[in-house]
């Protein structure tokens, strides 16, 4: 599986981005996507996942975006999206996405995606 990252940007304040990862393979509908982010000089961190379709659970968040962050997917186009509202200067890092085959539980644990994207760069500025 691979993830292409893309939607990062530079932005204000309180300004929106949404950020897009597209999928190769034909069973995106059967893993769990997620997204972390790893500012700079600090560790990676859990940012939201949003599980395979079917599982019946709700899309998880840090609390840290809880509220701001919307994660969501559309299996047809095989890619999932993180709506970030109410940007602040402590959302910029670097935002990884992340998918794994479905796993219940552990979804804030970056260990147990299997695949990684490049990273796509949010810089917001007060």
């Amino acid at each position: 599986v691979q993830l292409q990252a893309s939607g990062g940007g530079s932005v204000q304040a309180g300004g929106s981005l949404r950020l897009s990862c597209t999928t190769s393979g034909s069973t995106f509908r059967n893993y769990d996507m997620g997204w972390f982010r790893q500012a700079p000089g600090k560790d990676r961190e859990f940012v939201s996942a949003i599980s395979s379709s079917g599982s019946g659970s709700s899309p998880r968040y840090s609390d840290s975006v809880q509220g701001r962050f919307t994660i969501s997917r559309d299996n047809a186009k095989r890619t999932v999206y993180l709506q970030m509202n109410s940007l602040k200067p402590e959302d910029t890092a670097v935002y990884y996405c992340v998918a794994r085959s479905h796993t219940a539980g552990y979804y804030f644990r970056s260990s147990t995606y299997s695949y990684w994207g490049q990273g796509t760069l949010v810089t917001v500025s007060s």
